[in-house]
């Protein structure tokens, strides 16, 4: 079977809240909804042609009659708000209970223990910024060679270092030891390398990010995949997220990067399945509460898309969704628990409502079908609602 599908994650764009998402804190949160009615009317003639404006009541974004996708939105339906946990579910695999956070910083055993196994002190272990506390503690940092450790609202332990005081190989070991150590109860879901450069008062962090998720706890769509040898080509970081299990990925940097190499891949891939996360509205954007990036972001989406949509091919199957918000427009610079858009092109789509589906799963249960696996152990397909042959 020569069939191609490609699921593009635009990491953080939310459409609105979830039906729980008063419980994890972030009434209020739209993301996309509330960025265009802040940064004012956009001109997204792209994606509204496709049907983002049947997806939701969006500013500035027409409900065209005909779109050129069928289009929905996705509850979630495991717990969790972020990166790992809405790939997860998207590729059909939903977890009961949250990854554990740490508002208050880590337990000083677990800082002591990472120091002990890596050699080095520990400066920060709190929830920040990681722009802010490198700010705050690079100085430092580079006088004292002691490692940056910080969290989130999310569940991650974060490691920073300048790169000409820690070489990137040992900032990469010493996460990969925080990972063998943050076991139960403290299996966090990432740690995460974030290393910098600069001077004080000019810190940047580099693209030398790395992630190291824990892995999967149970059976993907990458997984049903490798059963039966069908391709599998990862973007951006949606290796780190499933701790490489059945998916390599070419990282990015930007948007941009991540929308050239999707296009030079439905130009060059044969068969299988296109697997991109478009980083910048999450870590860009939203997390630093950046309305106006995240305005000119959705405008440079809008423009990638023709040249995308010029390489579909008559048997392929092009899923646009996300993994969770992350509205930029309220006080939190964390994830928001939100639904997220489903726009599904292709020659052969039947442009259709999908209405609100439960489960982000549905969409990995949908390329199972299509790409001819066994199914996900959840969700509905809905290959059957818009395939036309």
């Amino acid at each position: 079977m020569n069939r191609r599908a490609a699921i593009i994650v635009l990491d953080g764009l939310g459409i609105g809240p979830a039906r729980d998402t008063d419980a994890y804190g972030d009434s209020g949160s739209d993301t996309l909804g509330n960025t265009l009615r802040q940064a004012g009317p956009l001109a997204l003639p792209n994606l509204e042609a496709l049907g983002l404006g049947r997806c939701a009541d969006l500013r500035g974004v027409a409900a065209v009659d005909s779109p050129s996708a069928a289009w929905g939105t996705c509850q979630p339906a495991g717990a969790g708000k972020d990166s790992t946990t809405g790939h997860w579910e998207i590729c059909g695999l939903t977890l009961a209970s949250p990854f554990p956070t740490y508002p208050q910083g880590f337990p000083d055993e677990v800082v002591r223990e990472f120091a002990r196994r890596t050699g080095r002190g520990v400066l920060g272990n709190r929830a920040a910024s990681g722009t802010a506390i490198i700010e705050e503690l690079g100085e430092a940092h580079r006088r004292t060679g002691d490692w940056i450790v910080y969290t989130s609202a999310d569940s991650v332990f974060q490691v920073a270092a300048h790169e000409q005081v820690v070489p990137l190989a040992e900032l990469y070991a010493a996460c990969a030891e925080a990972r063998a150590l943050l076991t139960p109860p403290h299996a966090v879901s990432r740690v995460i390398a974030r290393p910098f450069v600069g001077s004080q008062g000019a810190w940047r962090r580099t693209s030398h990010r790395r992630d190291i998720s824990l892995p999967p706890p149970g059976t993907t769509l990458l997984d049903r995949l490798a059963e039966r040898h069908v391709p599998r080509l990862g973007i951006g970081k949606v290796d780190d997220l499933f701790a490489g299990r059945n998916i390599g990925a070419i990282h990015t940097a930007t948007n941009a990067e991540g929308y050239h190499l999707v296009r030079y891949a439905l130009a060059t891939v044969r068969r299988g399945l296109i697997f991109a996360n478009i980083l910048e509205f999450d870590q860009t954007w939203g997390h630093r509460n950046d309305v106006a990036g995240f305005a000119r972001g959705l405008v440079e989406l809008d423009g990638a898309l023709p040249a995308i949509l010029d390489e579909v091919r008559e048997e392929d199957l092009v899923i646009f969704t996300a993994d969770h918000g992350n509205d930029p427009t309220t006080l939190s610079t964390d994830h928001s628990r939100e639904r997220v858009p489903l726009l599904a092109v292709g020659p052969r789509i039947r442009p259709r409502p999908l209405g609100e589906r439960t489960t982000f799963a549905d969409i990995g249960q949908t390329v199972a079908e299509f790409l001819g696996t066994r199914p996900l152990d959840t969700g509905r397909s809905f290959l059957g609602e818009v395939w036309d042959g």
